[in-house]
Parts: C-alpha cells; structure tokens; sequence
C-alpha cells in the first residue's frame, strides 16, 4: 500500500460505494481525505472513517471557490482530486436522447471543470499531485441509446487530457520535472470495482508523474 502521510486528498462527489472505499484506502494509506458531496447523510460514514466531510454542489462554482477558501483557513494545500461525480441516463435509442437527461448528466463534466481550475496551483505545486477521473468504456464505442452519456464522459476525458497537458506544460516551462498527473480510468460499470478503483487511485503516488500524466486506465473485473 501506497504510503499517503502528509498528503490531502479531495474526494469529490463522494456519497456512494465508490466514495466509501476510496475514502477507506486513503485513510487507510495514511492520506487527509476531504469528501465532498450534495447530501449530509450519505457523507456520515466517511466522517467516521476520520474524512473532513463538505456539503458542496460542485457544479455551483461559488461554492467551490468557497471550499477552497476554507481548506486553505485550515491551511491546506490539497494533492490529489478523485472525481467520483456522475450518473446515468439513457435508453431508447437516439430518440430517447432527451434534453432533460443531457442536462441531468451535465453537472458531472461542470464539477470537473470547476474543482480542476480551482485547485490547479494546488496539484501543479505538490511534490506529487494526482488527478483522476473514472470514464466508461462507451466513450470508445457510444452507444445511440447511451449517446448522452457517452458525449459527457467523452468531454470529461478531454477536459482532463487538457489538465495533463497543462501540468506538462508548467513543469516544462519552469525547467521542473513533472510531478503532477492527470489520469482516466475507463470502467464498463463501476458496480463492484469499487475496491480496484480506490487501490489503483491510491497506488497512483507509487507511479512516476511523467508515465502516468495524460494517460487511460481501463479497470476491469478479474
């Protein structure tokens, strides 16, 4: 197990499985787990796992430049973001692709943008940031029943490619190495990898920067 002592970790949208085993193997690894999510209730076992929890919509940009405000009263300095911000919507083939669940899947991608910009000194300047993100296999082979969702997860991935190019960029500019990544992790269905995905996220500080940045993880079931 990676050892995480000293290091911040932000779990953003972390009031599901994922959330709890991620925050379990980080805590575990020894990192400061900040987990955030839109419902008080489903963040209280993670608080008895020792997280800082937060009741924020990561989609309202005010109120993550309000988290981060208060993380850095507490004088933290965060080192890594595991976005577990998504859901689901679709079926009925491209007519059943409708506006309402477009819009409903959108926060996901917002989230993503927000909390990346907002914390980005942060990551660039850790001796060891690390950002994920978990995608879905559809992205290489969209589905028209699943054409909504598929285009989310697929401008999730750019976005975050466009983070890693921006860490490469900043450490090649200032003649640095590169000590920060962004990753993608594909899964066809997040539904019982829970325990994959929070190891292969913390196993990510035993991994170099520079072989990690801007890449794509498929995770799969053994």
């Amino acid at each position: 197990m990676a050892d995480l002592t000293g290091r911040t970790v932000l779990v953003a949208g972390a009031g599901s499985a994922s959330g709890l085993a991620a925050t379990r193997a980080l805590a575990a690894a020894g990192a400061r787990v900040v987990a955030t999510g839109r419902n008080a209730a489903r963040l209280t076992p993670l608080a008895a796992l020792g997280a800082d929890t937060e009741v924020v919509d990561l989609a309202d940009e005010v109120a993550v430049l309000g988290l981060v405000d208060r993380l850095r009263e507490r004088g933290l300095a965060v080192d890594g973001v595991l976005h577990l911000v998504g859901g689901w919507r679709g079926g009925g083939g491209l007519a059943g692709q409708a506006e309402a669940d477009y819009r409903a899947l959108e926060p996901s991608l917002t989230a993503l943008r927000h909390v990346s910009r907002a914390l980005d000194d942060d990551l660039r300047s850790s001796p060891a940031g690390r950002l994920a993100i978990v995608s879905s296999t559809a992205v290489a082979r969209p589905l028209a029943g699943g054409a909504n969702y598929a285009a989310v997860k697929a401008a999730a991935e750019a976005w975050t490619r466009a983070v890693a190019q921006g860490y490469a960029k900043a450490a090649r500019e200032a003649g640095e190495p590169l000590r920060a990544a962004a990753v993608v992790y594909r899964v066809k269905a997040l539904a019982g990898l829970e325990d994959r995905l929070a190891a292969a996220y913390a196993g990510l500080w035993d991994a170099d920067a520079a072989r990690l940045n801007d890449s794509i993880i498929e995770i799969h079931e053994r």
